[in-house]
């Protein structure tokens, strides 16, 4: 690696750097080292690495279905959690296909 000359201060807060330090600490990358990669790919691509976007809103299911509707669901659902022996199951994805590809 090149002889670092230089050196960047960045205020971020305090919970964000925990988070990203633990998860860097896992991976093994110092946050230095984030940054540094980060800054080779931006001159690399002549781009930000990285996709930079306005998130979707949340959905808000209340908009698509009635209260009603939304508690009956999780009825339904609290139901099959406690009675999956009623329900048929299938151990890979071929024969989820079959079974729903068959005219049974």
């Amino acid at each position: 690696m090149t002889d670092l000359t230089t050196s960047i201060n960045v205020k971020i807060d305090k919970r964000d750097k925990e988070q990203a330090t633990e998860i860097l600490d896992r991976l093994g990358v110092s946050m230095s080292g984030l940054i540094n990669m980060t800054i080779k790919q931006l001159i690399m691509r002549g781009s930000i690495p990285f996709d930079v976007a306005i998130p979707k809103e949340e959905y808000d299911l209340y908009q698509y279905f009635t209260n009603e509707e939304l508690e009956k669901t999780a009825k339904e659902l609290a139901y099959i959690e406690k009675h999956p022996e009623e329900y048929k199951s299938y151990d890979n994805i071929e024969s989820l296909k079959e079974a729903l590809l068959s005219n049974d």
